[in-house]
């Protein structure tokens, strides 16, 4: 297995068909014992500036203003590659939140959002994602569709990589809403994160998440991201001149990835974060499989 280095530059490692190169020992255990790469809001590199504000609610009468926007799209930006180049570079569980648009001409029409609105409509995003899939059968991705912001369970077996291959089957969606729920579709994955900006506190909280011993039977997420505070302490970061959640998040993923390297005993399912074809965030988390399989 292997994968263009990452130097910084602006090239995006490739772990295009990391999954179907793992060993052959992995191909039978279920997904949820895999350590897999997961990007958090994943959609949030598309965000329209001239959309209205759909949170924080504090500032959604504030839409009109520029600068509101600005602010909001300053802090709510937490990827910076497509949907297309997160998949090149082995990501495989996205986190997808769904709205509607108040007074849409067309009611059927939905976007992503986090902050504000995408430009790029659902039914276009998830058909970017339909086409990377076709063109890589054996790489399973798991879509966590949820939030449904604008919207006035059924238990499966865990698929394994061959089980999934044998079917012809590659993608599957987590359906993360109250109304009934589809058979075919999977029902919400828990999402462990820190609610925090800083990154020994989000360790911390994920570690306690780890040791209560998730399920081995069902998905979850270890989210590294950090998380604006929703009070008024937001005011020390959003009024910083010279800084970003870029930045913040720049500083603190190699602290998070160092404590990801470690847990070969404990190894998480999915591992969501941001800036996720950075600092060889992919790597690292495919490597803990590896590491599994030499250990045992």
């Amino acid at each position: 297995m292997s994968a263009e280095k990452d130097t910084g530059s602006g090239q995006v490692p490739s772990f295009c068909d990391w999954m179907s190169q793992l060993p052959g020992e992995l191909h039978k255990i279920p997904l949820c014992s895999l350590a897999i790469p997961g990007s958090h809001d994943s959609m949030s590199y598309d965000l329209d500036i001239n959309s209205s504000v759909v949170e924080p609610d504090n500032l959604k009468g504030l839409s009109k203003i520029y600068l509101a926007r600005r602010i909001v799209h300053k802090w709510a930006v937490t990827q910076e590659e497509s949907i297309t180049k997160q998949l090149d570079a082995g990501v495989r569980y996205f986190d997808l939140r769904i709205a509607r648009k108040p007074n849409d001409p067309d009611p059927t029409r939905l976007y992503f959002y986090h902050g504000l609105y995408t430009r790029t409509d659902v039914e276009t995003g998830l058909r970017m994602i339909h086409d990377w899939a076709e063109k890589h059968p054996k790489e399973i991705l798991i879509l966590a569709l949820s939030h449904f912001e604008g919207f006035q369970k059924e238990k499966r077996n865990i698929p394994t990589l061959k089980s999934c291959w044998d079917q012809g089957r590659n993608v599957i969606v987590s359906y993360d809403y109250s109304a009934n729920q589809h058979p075919e579709m999977w029902g919400r994955i828990p999402y462990y994160y820190g609610d925090s900006m800083d990154p020994a506190e989000v360790e911390s909280k994920l570690r306690q998440s780890l040791e209560k011993g998730r399920s081995s039977e069902a998905f979850y997420v270890c989210g590294l991201n950090l998380t604006l505070p929703e009070d008024t302490r937001i005011l020390r970061y959003i009024f910083r001149p010279c800084d970003n959640l870029t930045k913040v998040l720049q500083r603190s993923l190699p602290k998070l990835l160092q404590w990801v390297k470690q847990q070969t005993s404990h190894r998480p399912n999915i591992v969501a974060s941001d800036l996720v074809t950075r600092d060889n965030f992919v790597s690292t988390v495919v490597q803990l499989n590896i590491s599994k399989v030499e250990i045992t």
